[in-house]
């Protein structure tokens, strides 16, 4: 089967990048996907505050994207804010984090993938590029401060009303520039569920989040290599996860002996799009496929990303930044 996700370049502000974003976004089947999987209303006082507190750009977005798509602004609240979603299925995610790069894996259905690859320029918010989950939210990404990050499902244990993982993702690329300041908003937001956060920044740091509902860690060390599955690692939080983590334990001993290899950036990224590698997965059906990889090495500004078994596209953050469009407007994979 044949997969495709389309690339936005905004360069506008909030409110007309999410007009922008809506237009694209309708007749789109995911949006009937997300009204499936959303609940018709939600406590839109809540969502305001939180928003305003720490990203209040994205309130203008979400009224944006409602007349982008010509819908009413509290209907768009429900579908795109990622504040009290349902829970949903469980998805995989693997990432490899050190100094001088960050590649990840990101596994699901593309039943429920928006199939949209954003570079976006969104002041007062930081630029920043990755792929969107429920519009407004990233998988994944990188800013212009050079902070990459991703999420990592965990388990529901204790889940309650609050942010959705994907939404936390991008506000930490909308305001953050290093992985303490991540971890410390990640402290603050109100999570839903529980997550593992991957993070590098180009200062050479590197780390993982674990946050729950009640708790909040940040496994940082020494290490020059890190990396990130799906359960979480540190003693605290270990009884947060879900019964059965055999496969992500590992997959964690797998990457141990990727990180004693000292790859390269490209080896690396190679290593973890290559459909025979161990670190991807083919189980669509199952909700556990791997529908594209990103990476970014923070030595060269370089994006290299591809969906699954399509072909790399390279992007040069910097040059982008400066005002340089890139010609593409789409990836191709295969499932």
């Amino acid at each position: 089967m044949e997969f495709k996700t389309d690339i936005l370049q905004l360069r506008k502000g909030p409110y007309e990048n999410g007009a922008a974003l809506g237009r694209h976004l309708s007749g789109k089947p995911i949006v009937n996907v997300f009204k499936s999987i959303t609940k018709a209303a939600i406590n839109i006082e809540k969502m305001e505050g939180i928003l305003k507190a720490y990203s209040p750009h994205l309130l203008d977005e979400l009224k944006g994207i409602a007349d982008g798509l010509e819908i009413p602004y509290h209907k768009a609240a429900a579908l795109f804010s990622g504040y009290d979603v349902p829970k949903v299925a469980a998805m995989g995610c693997t990432a490899v984090m050190t100094k001088d790069f960050y590649v990840r894996n990101y596994d699901f259905s593309p039943e429920f993938y928006d199939g949209i690859f954003t570079l976006s320029e969104n002041l007062p918010a930081l630029a920043s590029a990755g792929y969107n989950l429920q519009a407004i939210g990233r998988h994944d990404g990188v800013n212009e401060k050079g902070l990459a990050a991703g999420l990592h499902f965990v388990s529901h244990d204790g889940y309650q009303e609050g942010l959705s993982a994907w939404t936390s993702v991008r506000m930490v690329l909308d305001t953050c520039a290093t992985v303490r300041e991540a971890a410390e908003l990640l402290k603050e937001i109100p999570h839903a569920a529980c997550y593992n956060f991957s993070l590098a920044d180009s200062f050479g740091n590197q780390g993982a989040v674990e946050a729950s509902p009640d708790k909040v860690l940040i496994r940082q060390g020494p290490e020059e290599f890190h990396s990130c599955v799906n359960h979480f690692r540190s003693e605290e939080m270990a009884g947060k996860n879900r019964e059965h983590i055999d496969g992500s334990i590992k997959r964690t001993g797998y990457l141990d002996l990727v990180g004693s290899k000292q790859l390269s950036f490209q080896q690396t990224f190679d290593l973890l799009r290559d459909s025979e590698s161990p670190l991807f997965f083919t189980d669509y059906e199952d909700l556990f496929g791997t529908l594209h990889t990103f990476g970014y090495s923070f030595q060269d500004s370089q994006i290299v990303t591809s969906l699954c078994q399509g072909d790399p596209l390279r992007i040069n953050l910097k040059k982008w930044l400066a005002g340089k469009d890139i010609e593409q407007t789409a990836m191709q994979g295969k499932i």
